[in-house]
């Protein structure tokens, strides 16, 4: 019998404790939010944990050169879940979701025109640190190739962020000496083998970082090229953009050790 008891309170104890560790999950709600840039309407993606009480660091994500997509809206999901307000960006303007080969001419507009793509960054920045849920200390910004790019643009701004994190996106820069204006911490994560990415600009990103004192850190993934984040860019390396699998669990790691020690 005591042993019976025994097994019993052991059960009793474990189904307690699988309902605790249900009621802690989050509850993530999410859904697209309208706001103006200038006088174009934008439609970004909002996502946090309803279970999460108060005010919360927070993290703008900028997209890849489709504008918004399920994509981001997965990210914001997994971003949200480790307890941040998240907001995703959309730069191109409400219902401009180019696709190949337009994909590229829409993002060329914004990285020809670094002033025009600061300016709507900067207006989903406004809507992310206006949010009740966000702590205006604690935000940082996120991008993936073309949204990389725009995360070092943001911080090249002098945006109040803590962080900015930049996955497989293009370093380079027509004013490299707005680095002065960085008040937060860089993180690079780049694919060893990517050809978008060639070395001369690796160095002249470097460069600029040391050269206004940024802290800085670059993490470069061996047999990586492009958009190794992302599944629906193939296997095929010889594409130039593809697919890694080790490449994308290690950067998000890292991505989410830096935001543990930038934003909390």
């Amino acid at each position: 019998m005591k042993t019976r008891h025994f097994l019993l309170g052991c059960a009793l104890t474990a189904a307690l404790s699988v309902s605790g560790m249900m009621k802690a999950q989050a509850e993530i709600k999410e859904g697209p939010v309208e706001y103006k840039a200038g006088d174009v309407v934008c439609e970004g993606w909002q996502a946090y944990d309803t279970e999460k009480e108060g005010k919360r660091p927070a993290v703008l994500i900028i997209h890849q050169w489709t504008g918004v997509s399920d994509y981001e809206k997965m990210r914001a999901r997994m971003v949200a879940e480790l307890g941040y307000n998240v907001l995703v960006a959309d730069i191109y303007g409400k219902g401009v979701r180019p696709q190949k080969p337009d994909a590229a001419k829409e993002a060329g507009k914004y990285k020809g025109d670094r002033a025009l793509y600061r300016e709507r960054i900067s207006a989903a920045l406004d809507v992310l640190f206006k949010d009740p849920r966000t702590d205006d200390t604690r935000v940082a910004a996120m991008g993936y190739c073309f949204g990389g790019t725009g995360a070092l643009e943001a911080a090249r701004s002098g945006a109040s962020l803590k962080g900015v994190v930049s996955f497989h996106g293009n370093l380079n820069t027509p004013t490299p000496d707005d680095a002065k204006n960085i008040k937060g911490q860089v993180l690079v994560l780049h694919g060893a083998d990517d050809p978008v990415v060639p070395p001369a600009e690796v160095e002249a990103f470097e460069k600029e970082m040391k050269g206004h004192s940024v802290k800085y850190w670059f993490v470069s993934y061996p047999g990586a090229v492009h958009s190794f984040t992302q599944k629906g860019a193939g296997n095929d390396n010889s594409k130039g953009s593809a697919y890694n699998a080790d490449a994308d669990e290690k950067s998000w790691k890292e991505m989410k050790d830096f935001f543990e020690k930038v934003l909390k």
